[in-house]
């Protein structure tokens, strides 16, 4: 069997995907990062936002789909990611960095403070197009995950679980997991039902990736 990791069919044609591509070389920067919801960038572009236990590999994530190496700023400390940071793409979509999860290296009071922003942002942005919730293929879902995702359900934001560093497990592996995890998902109000494998470090599944938010995003 391959070394490369097997996926899920994900629907894209190759014009999709080369679209995507396209659309995703063109300029991004960073806007801001964001410590209160009255100091966000207006509600005038479609945004797509990341989530996920810390170190599950966000910032690698953002990087990867827009091909830079330090546009999103990586960090070996859980729970440093205490503002929503905001991208700009090709002037038109927002990438959203929301604050890890799960982490244990802070205070109650810290932690509670900016999960608290990336809750009031989930509920108060009506231009979020979609939450990405990353998974980290090597674990699956953990309580912590399951208690983001309720959260997201009772909110009504539709989100959509991205598996991350899928290189980092054998093919066969990949595959279970993609399974189990659709399983877990089917009866979820407000789940996507794609399941998507990625490694930002390999590349595998970005362009899809990038197709998703294209669709949502641009096309929709």
């Amino acid at each position: 069997m391959s070394d490369e990791v097997l996926f899920t069919p994900q629907e894209f044609s190759d014009e999709e995907i080369e679209r995507a591509r396209v659309f995703f070389a063109q300029p991004v920067a960073f806007v801001m990062g964001a410590v209160r919801m009255d100091a966000m960038p207006s509600a005038d572009l479609p945004e797509v936002a990341f989530a996920g236990r810390s170190n599950v590999g966000k910032s690698s994530l953002i990087n990867g789909l827009v091909n830079q190496k330090y546009l999103a700023r990586a960090s070996n400390e859980p729970g440093r990611t205490r503002e929503i940071n905001f991208f700009l793409l090709a002037e038109r979509v927002r990438l959203v960095d929301l604050p890890g999860y799960g982490f244990a290296r802070v205070s109650r009071s810290v932690a509670d403070k900016f999960q608290d922003l990336g809750r009031a942002y989930l509920r108060g942005r009506p231009n979020l197009k979609r939450v990405y919730v990353l998974i980290d293929a090597r674990h699956g879902l953990k309580t912590v995950d399951l208690e983001a995702l309720d959260a997201l359900d009772v909110a009504a934001v539709s989100y959509q679980i991205v598996l991350t560093k899928a290189d980092k497990i054998k093919p066969a592996e990949v595959d279970k997991v993609v399974a189990e995890t659709q399983k877990a998902i089917a009866k979820r109000p407000a789940a996507f039902p794609r399941v998507l494998a990625t490694s930002s470090e390999k590349g595998l599944g970005m362009p899809e990736l990038r197709a998703e938010i294209v669709r949502l995003c641009i096309d929709a």
